[in-house]
C-alpha cells in the first residue's frame, strides 16, 4: 500500500483517459484491500467503497473522478501516423512535441505528438496557434499496416509525464492527471483514517468515471445510492501566475483546500460551506474560498440526482490544469484530508 505523496504518484501515473479507467480502478481496489469497506463496481465502471452506518444515519457521498484528459485515435494515415481527437478540454497550443502513451486496458505504446516543423512553416503559420486537426502522433512506424499491428481506431492516449517533487523540501508535486487522482488519493486516505471508527454516518466513497466528458458517471452513482449530502473532491484551475490580474485569480497554491460558493454549473450549500470554514478555523486547518466563478465538476449531476442532494466542493488549487503537467501543493493535499476527517467526525454537531 502507498500513503501520502507516494499514493498520489501511484494513481497519477496510471493510464486512465475518459472511459478507459480500469487501471485506476484496480489500483484503488488494491489500496483499499483490508479495510472494512464494501467495494462494488457498477456497469459503467464507477467504483464505490461503502462504510455502512447505523439505520437512518445521514448518507454522505464523497466523490472523486478517476478519469483524466487524453486522446482517442480516429484515423491512421498511409505512412502510419495517427490522427486523434482530445478527450476533455485540452489547449492545442500545449500539444506539439509532447510524449504520449497510447493503448487501452491491456497495451501501452509510446508516441509523440508532432506537427509541421517551424522551419517548414510559412510566416503566416508561425503566427497562428496550431489546431488539433493539424497535429498527428508518431509511434515510429512507416506504414498503416505496421501501425495497425499495435493500435487501431478507438484506442486511447494520455500524456507521458513523470512524477516529481520539487521546490523547497519537496513542497510541490508535478505530474499528469492530478485532476483528479489527487482527489482520489484524498478519499483513500480519509477512508483509511475513518475505517472502524463507527461514526453515526453512512459513508460512500465514490470513484467515478467519465467526468471529463459529460460528467456521466457521478450521476449514475448518485441515483443508485441516493445520498443526502455530497462532497466532491476535485482540483481547480487557479491562475495564480504572473501577469494575471488579482481579480481573476481563483485561489492560491499552498493556502489550503478550496471551497466553491458556485461555479458554472452548481450553487453549493451555504450551511456546508460555513461548516467547512468553521471546522478549519477551530482546528487550525488551512482552507480558502474560491475567488472567481469558473469551471464545473461532478457536483452538477450529483446535486440534481434523485430528490436533490446538498453539495460541497473541496478542491486542490492546481496550476496548469488539463496540460501535460500540472502542479499542486503537498500541504494542500494534507489539509484537505485533515479537514474532511474532522468534518465527518463532528458532523452530528456541525451540520443541520
Amino acid at each position: 500500500m502507498k500513503y501520502g505523496v507516494e499514493l498520489i504518484e501511484r494513481l497519477a501515473l496510471c493510464f486512465g483517459p475518459t472511459s478507459c479507467e480500469g487501471e485506476v480502478e484496480q489500483a484503488i481496489r488494491e489500496e483499499l484491500a483490508g479495510t472494512g469497506a464494501i467495494l462494488e463496481t457498477d456497469r459503467m465502471g464507477n467504483l464505490t467503497a461503502h462504510l455502512a452506518g447505523p439505520e437512518g444515519a445521514p448518507r454522505i457521498m464523497l466523490s472523486a473522478h478517476m478519469d483524466e484528459v487524453g486522446f482517442m485515435i480516429t484515423h491512421i494515415e498511409e505512412k502510419g501516423y495517427l490522427r486523434f481527437e482530445p478527450l476533455g478540454g485540452i489547449d492545442p497550443a500545449v500539444l506539439s512535441g509532447r510524449a504520449v502513451t497510447l493503448g487501452d486496458e491491456t497495451k501501452r505504446i509510446p508516441g509523440v505528438i508532432a506537427a509541421k516543423g517551424i522551419h517548414q512553416q510559412s510566416a503566416k503559420e508561425r503566427k497562428e496557434l496550431p489546431k488539433t486537426e493539424d497535429l498527428y502522433i508518431d509511434i515510429g512506424t512507416n506504414s498503416r499496416e505496421e501501425t495497425e499491428k499495435v493500435l487501431e481506431r478507438g484506442d486511447f492516449g494520455t500524456f507521458d509525464t513523470p512524477f516529481c517533487r520539487f521546490g523547497k523540501d519537496g513542497a510541490f508535486i508535478k505530474c499528469k492527471a492530478l485532476d483528479d487522482r489527487l482527489g482520489c488519493a484524498v478519499l483513500i486516505e480519509v477512508l483509511r483514517a475513518l475505517d472502524g471508527k463507527k461514526l453515526p454516518l453512512d459513508l460512500w466513497f465514490c470513484f467515478t468515471v467519465r467526468e471529463e466528458i459529460g460528467k456521466s458517471g457521478a450521476g449514475v452513482t448518485a441515483n443508485r445510492i441516493a445520498p443526502d449530502y455530497g462532497i466532491i473532491l476535485e482540483t481547480t484551475a487557479i491562475a495564480d501566475v504572473a501577469d494575471v490580474d488579482p481579480s481573476r485569480r481563483v485561489a492560491t497554491v499552498g493556502e489550503g483546500g478550496v471551497l466553491s460558493l458556485l461555479d458554472r454549473s452548481t450553487i453549493y450549500d451555504r450551511a456546508l460551506i460555513d461548516f467547512a470554514l468553521n471546522t478549519g478555523a477551530k482546528n487550525a486547518i488551512p482552507v480558502q474560498v474560491k475567488r472567481y466563478v469558473s469551471g464545473g465538476n461532478d457536483a452538477a449531476h450529483i446535486q440534481r440526482s434523485g430528490i436533490g442532494v446538498r453539495c460541497l466542493a473541496l478542491s486542490a488549487a492546481t496550476r496548469y490544469l488539463h496540460a501535460p503537467v500540472s502542479v499542486a501543493s503537498v500541504k494542500d493535499f494534507e489539509s484537505m484530508i485533515a479537514l474532511l476527517i474532522r468534518m465527518l467526525s463532528d458532523w452530528k454537531e456541525g451540520i443541520k
